[in-house]
């Protein structure tokens, strides 16, 4: 049964193609899209149900039970921001059902540091061939499906 990843984020699906950074935009971390976020204070949200096996305030890792791991990275160059405007919800080593809070952030904020707010949602050591269901460019609701992994 495929695995579905759903947005962490409210906003426009672009895919890995819209990202500056060409360690995501190239897939060297793995496949995946990108969601370039809605501007307003809001939460970051478990994209899979799993143990919460890293948590920064730019970027945080969900393992799922079956071992499946995803990386949800907001914006690009944020960690030179050394936590500023990033809230932890959530502890490392939780257990966070899907849609679950994991980080409050604002994305203008981020824009109006000159950084890319946009969110980049990998699939940690797939290959490209096991992501299906991917979905359009275009509008996404935090929740929504992004991809399915088989």
């Amino acid at each position: 049964m495929a695995l579905v990843v759903g947005s962490p984020v409210s906003g426009t699906v672009v895919g890995l193609a819209g990202v500056s950074d060409p360690v995501f935009s190239t897939a060297m971390v793995g496949p995946g899209t990108a969601v370039d976020p809605v501007r307003a204070p809001g939460e970051v949200c478990a994209p899979i149900a799993g143990v919460l096996r890293k948590l920064k305030p730019h970027a945080f890792i969900v393992v799922s039970d079956d071992g499946h791991g995803v990386l949800v990275h907001l914006g690009i160059d944020t960690v030179r921001l050394d936590g500023e405007g990033f809230r932890l919800i959530a502890t490392e080593g939780d257990w966070v059902a899907a849609g679950e809070p994991i980080v409050g952030w604002d994305p203008a904020a981020v824009a109006g540091q000159g950084l890319s707010p946009i969110c980049p949602v990998i699939a940690l050591d797939a290959t490209d061939g096991a992501l299906s269901e991917r979905s359009q460019p275009g509008p996404v609701e935090a929740g929504e499906p992004l991809f399915s992994w088989s």
